[in-house]
């Protein structure tokens, strides 16, 4: 990706070296470590819910908000390649976005704020650990992430390259593009009235739509600025969303599949509908709630 004259956000919060801990992650009085948590936790990087539910067996839930502190210590933006990149991919997204609401919907886009963190962080979804990947919270409509990831995305996924790493960005952005549009609380209403195997089901489709989401965002964001996706970066991006398919992760991690426990889709599934995104271009063509085969 060539971002070099990319203006970058000014909706960042950077509370690294905050002291929140990180050591491990408190739950009924017991502590779990960062070591103890499995690979197939790993996919909840792509999670737009309460990622602290997760540890009880929960997926898209939300509990009550457990408020984040209203101040954080303000220090100068951090230079660092990975940081910049991240700040210059949002600023991105926030521009590409109000242009996409602007235009095709008619309405005023409203950025999130993302936060940067190591080890643990309070969100209004609950306490957000490291472990859990980068995850967006409805509650404050903030996207948390640690920027170590991407060497775990590099280094256990496999999946490489800056748009694999922009389109991690994206894709929690596309949850907050559902949760402005009120899909995201409609898909916890029904969710509520479901069975465990069905509200999986209704999931899929929201994680699948926020992968089309990205690939609009990529599109666009393209159509703009030519220059911006090189050669070989659509792969780097479709390789990444291969990589945290269910399928792939529940294979990793136990040896086999079961499909009813999908909360994402398949790698194919996860592909295409990125794919659908970055082909198109049109955010109307990311309606997987009343696709028939997803």
């Amino acid at each position: 990706m060539r971002l070099d004259d990319e203006a970058e956000s000014q909706n960042v919060e950077d509370r690294r070296g905050g002291g929140f801990g990180g050591g491990g992650f408190p739950i009924g009085g017991k502590s779990i470590g960062i070591g103890t948590i499995v690979i197939a936790l790993a996919a909840s990087y792509f999670f737009g819910i309460d990622p602290s539910l997760i540890f009880q067996g929960a997926s898209v839930i939300q509990g009550q908000p457990q408020q984040a502190p209203q101040s954080q210590a303000h220090r100068p933006p951090a230079t660092d390649q990975l940081t910049v990149f991240t700040r210059k991919v949002l600023g991105n997204t926030e521009r590409t976005w109000e242009h996409i609401f602007e235009t095709d919907l008619n309405r005023r886009y409203a950025p999130p704020t993302l936060v940067l963190f190591s080890g643990a962080t309070p969100t209004a979804c609950g306490t957000g650990q490291s472990a859990m990947g980068p995850f967006y919270c409805p509650g404050d409509q903030k996207v948390y992430i640690d920027l170590a990831f991407y060497d775990e995305l590099r280094k256990r996924f496999g999946a490489s390259g800056d748009f694999a790493q922009a389109y991690v960005i994206a894709h929690e952005i596309g949850h907050h593009v559902q949760n402005l549009l009120g899909v995201s609380a409609k898909v916890d209403a029904a969710r509520r009235r479901m069975g465990e195997a069905q509200a999986n089901q209704l999931s899929v489709r929201m994680e699948l739509q926020a992968d089309c989401l990205a690939g609009v965002w990529a599109a666009t964001a393209q159509k703009a600025n030519q220059a911006l996706l090189e050669a070989g970066d659509v792969e780097e991006g479709l390789k990444a969303a291969a990589a945290i398919g269910d399928d792939r992760l529940q294979r990793q991690a136990q040896g086999y599949v079961v499909p009813e426990a999908f909360t994402h889709g398949t790698s194919e599934q996860r592909v295409r509908w990125l794919r659908q995104g970055l082909t198109t271009g049109d955010i109307r063509k990311c309606d997987t709630f009343a696709a028939k085969k997803l």
